[in-house]
Parts: C-alpha cells; structure tokens; sequence
C-alpha cells in the first residue's frame, strides 16, 4: 500500500456542492481577518521590521500553506482518520513533551509553547486540540456501550486529557487546558454519557480548575485586573482597559477601516490576542456583531454537517464535527470575553482572524474535515437515491 492510495481525490464539482452558507461564512471570516492583520500590525510592523505589511504578507503566506494543508486533508477519507486516532494523539503528546525541551521549544513572554519549524512556529497545543477531538470522537464509537454504563469508560478519556493538560501547564497554557477540557467533556455528554456524571465531573473539573487559577501570583492579578482593570491602568490592568478604551472609541459605526488610534503602540497584541478590540474600533459595534453572527452561521452549519453525518449512521464523522465546532466556539466565546473584560486575561488568538501560523493552519485543517463530512455526506445520499431508483424500476419491471 502506498501512501497515494490512503487518499480520495475531491473533485471540483464536488467541492462546489459543500454547504455554501458554511464555505460563504468560512471564506468571509478569512478575508476579514486578513483586512484585520494588516490593519492592527501596522504600527508594530514598522516598528520591529521597517515595513508596514510585513506581518500582512506572512498571514497571506500562512493562508496558503492552511489551504494546502486542507485540500490535503479533503481528500483523506474520515475513516482513515478513525484508524489514525490513536497514533495522532500519541503524536500530539510527544509535541507537547517536546515543546517543553530546551533547545526545541521557543519561549514568547515567559511561555514555552512552540516549536520553530523555519517557515513558522507550530504551537504545540493547537495540534493537540484537534488531534484529541478525532481520537475522543474514535474512543465514542468503540467504547459507546461503555461510556453509558459506567465511571470506567468515562473516565478513561479524562485521564488521558488530564495529561495533556499537565504538559499544557507546564508550558503554561491555562487558555487551552481549559479549551482542551471543556471540549473533551462536550463530546463525552454528546457521546451519552449519563447526566449525573457530567455535572459531577464538571464540578470537579471546576474546582480543579480555580485551584489553578489562584496557585500562581500572576493568575491572581489578572483575575484581580479583570474584576476592576481601571484600578491599576498603568499596570496589571493596562491590557484591558486599552482594550476598553477601543470600544468607546468605535461606538456604533467606528472610526473606519484603518483609522484605529489603539494600534498605533497602545494596545499590546494588538493584531494577536486582541484584534477584537481594534476591530471594533474600526467598524463599531455593528461590525462586531457582523463578525459574532459569521462566527455563529459557521459553527451552526457545522453542527448542521455533523447532524447529518449521524443521521446517516456516521457518528465519528459526526462527532468530529462536533467537536471542531465546540472548539472554535469555545475559542470565540473566550477571545472576546477577554477582549470585553468578561473574562480573565487569557492568551488565546481569535480563530482565523489573529495573526499566527499555528493557529490559521491547523483550524483551517479542521474546517476542510468538516467540509469532508458533508462531500461524504452527499455521496452516500446519492448512492441511496440511486439504489432506491433501482429498486422502484425492478419492482415495476
């Protein structure tokens, strides 16, 4: 067996024929948040390398390798993905072993969380969240009867994530440990387990959680920064009252495409973790719910791809869907919680908006499996069809 023969070639037509709503609200995601990254990195562009788009012109770079890397993945079968679960997760868990080692993993504001691959940094974490929802979308369909039995086959998957989340806090990486967990613990609700054992794990998993959160004297300050950032705004709560002040610039209408003031060395992560905030600032509170609705139509029509996958007796397909969906809506919802002051500071980026190559490419990756999904979808309900127009002109024969 060669490795050509593990592919499925998709063609062209087929392609077109994907969920249009779901590609038309990918596709407008994408092209706001390359209007964004090289709006918001103008100033610290300049700044660091002498030209104004130069972190424009490697999202665009990052775009291409994600679309290659997708097409790639469009054309593996999903139950070729199935059969790798396992491997891709043990392959995840040595990249987050490996990110921790010195002389392999980078280190970006007191993180150790990628690994320098010349043409971009792979962030560790993001490989692992995908790889954990195509390996827990594996385990629920071979452990189904289990999973609704008993603790056992509940928490096999937990201890399992429980250490992914170790290596993730070591680097540390509390956003994605509490991503990675939340995901994991949807899937497994979805998947059957009984209700009783969701909330008390849930508890659990809060309690751990907090007790995280309040071990380390800097995840004390940003909680204490994110409850009134305007105490310390100069300091701990600079971050975020910046943040602040964008939105009461943008107002309702904003300040127009390029004319943000909190870019120009204000705002801190202005074109990563924070390109919400400047992009509110630029479009108003109308473009930031432009963008909150675009976010809402992908991940529903996700869900829609996955609803259909287990209707036709597809559950890992489904539950890959899923999962993806749950993870870039747990990204959303925590990405501008924080950039609002909902949520405590975390360093999470906006999923195909903020700039980083991590992070394009890898929920690109996902976002073409679910396009997959459906391809699959179609063809099993066009071979129903014309089994059925078979049968109907064999019965009339």
């Amino acid at each position: 067996m060669t490795w050509l023969s593990l592919f499925d070639r998709v063609s062209l037509k087929e392609f077109a024929q994907v969920d249009a709503i779901f590609v038309a609200s990918v596709v407008s995601i994408l092209a706001l948040g390359m209007v964004m990254v090289s709006s918001a990195s103008i100033s610290i562009s300049e700044t660091i390398h002498g030209h104004p788009y130069f972190f424009m012109g490697r999202q665009a770079l990052y775009l291409v390798l994600g679309l290659v890397f997708g097409w790639v993945l469009l054309s593996l079968p999903t139950q070729q993905l199935q059969k790798w679960g396992i491997l891709m997760m043990g392959l995840s868990l040595m990249l987050l072993i490996f990110v921790l080692l010195p002389g392999i993993g980078k280190s970006v504001n007191g993180s150790r969380r990628w690994i320098n691959l010349v043409v971009f940094n792979l962030q560790a974490s993001e490989v692992a969240k995908v790889c954990m929802v195509v390996y827990i979308s594996g385990y629920l369909v071979r452990r189904a009867d289990r999973l609704r039995q008993g603790w056992i086959g509940f928490m096999l998957p937990l201890c399992l994530c429980g250490v992914f989340l170790l290596f993730l806090l070591l680097e540390p990486d509390f956003g994605a440990s509490v991503v990675l967990l939340g995901t994991v613990m949807a899937l497994l609700f979805l998947g059957g387990a009984p209700l009783y054992q969701f909330l008390a794990l849930m508890g659990m998993a809060v309690l751990v959680l907090a007790g995280v959160a309040v071990s380390e004297s800097y995840r004390m300050k940003r909680l204490m920064n994110f409850i009134d950032p305007w105490a310390d705004p100069f300091n701990e709560g600079y971050q975020l009252s910046q943040a602040l002040i964008a939105y009461g610039r943008g107002e309702w209408f904003g300040l127009g495409l390029g004319n943000s003031v909190q870019k120009l060395s204000y705002l801190p992560e202005a074109h990563t973790d924070f390109v919400f905030s400047i992009w509110v600032e630029e479009t108003g509170m109308v473009g930031g719910v432009l963008l909150i609705f675009l976010f809402a139509l992908m991940v529903s029509r996700a869900f829609k791809i996955g609803h259909k996958a287990m209707a036709l007796s597809r559950p890992f397909a489904a539950y890959m869907c899923f999962g993806f969906s749950i993870l870039i809506l747990a990204q959303v919802i925590i990405n501008i919680g924080v950039n609002t002051g909902f949520l405590p500071t975390k360093g999470l980026t906006l999923p195909l908006i903020s700039y980083g190559g991590s992070s394009l490419i890898i929920t690109l990756g996902s976002l073409f499996v679910v396009a997959r999904v459906d391809i699959e979808n179609r063809r099993i309900e066009q071979s129903q069809r014309t089994e059925k127009g078979v049968a109907a002109k064999e019965s009339t024969a």
